[in-house]
């Protein structure tokens, strides 16, 4: 489903969405629950990619739900894997988590990668911005991409309307609501998150912090 031009939602990934932005290269933003690759290996395919085609995996967080498939396609398409610096430890195993995402760890079983580059804030990727936006976890980031904003879990939505992340996985509630004014003062139309519909911003953003 294309948002706005060159930014494309990947209906398999529904749960947990993952977006393709052809910008200066092909970027795919995260990556979806476990056992999804061929999914999103044939959603490529639909939109004209091969494989290798792909230069950029970029993860918004270290959540199950955004990195199941990023060690497999990572291998596939030879793209670039990038996350936080505060982030990989988590991706890759290294740090235990707590809290119900310790649970989920359990439940939910990851192919974690290894040795993925790491991106600073205003980082260009793809001609994505890197937005460091901390609170739902500590590296949490979302991405800008002209009037585009790709959230990850720093908002969700809802019928149409923006809502927060629950706090049952809100790592710090009041980082969370600096990042989301300091979201509040970038420019953007779209707001593109993994829980939710894509929605135009209008006045929303203002509601949440």
């Amino acid at each position: 489903m294309e948002i706005t031009k060159n930014v494309h939602l990947l209906t398999a990934t529904k749960g947990s969405y993952s977006y393709l932005v052809l910008g200066n290269e092909p970027v795919l933003v995260d990556t979806s629950f476990p056992g999804r690759t061929a999914a999103i290996l044939h959603a490529l395919k639909d939109l004209g990619m091969e494989p290798k085609d792909l230069a950029h995996i970029v993860l918004t967080h270290h959540d199950v739900d955004h990195v199941g498939n990023a060690k497999a396609l990572a291998a596939i398409t030879g793209a670039d894997l990038w996350a936080s610096a505060e982030e990989v430890p988590f991706i890759e195993g290294r740090v235990k988590e707590r809290g119900a995402r310790k649970l989920l760890k359990v439940l939910v079983r990851v192919d974690r990668p290894q040795g993925m580059r790491t991106y600073e804030a205003g980082k260009q990727i793809g001609g994505l911005e890197v937005i460091p936006t901390p609170g739902h976890t500590p590296g949490h980031v979302s991405l800008l991409f002209g009037d585009v904003l790709l959230a990850g879990d720093l908002v969700q939505t809802k019928k149409g309307l923006l809502r927060l992340a629950p706090g049952l996985f809100t790592w710090d509630k009041e980082t969370l609501r600096r990042s989301l004014r300091k979201v509040g003062k970038l420019q953007f139309h779209w707001v593109c998150p993994a829980h939710g519909e894509p929605v135009q911003r209008g006045s929303q953003w203002e509601t949440l912090a």
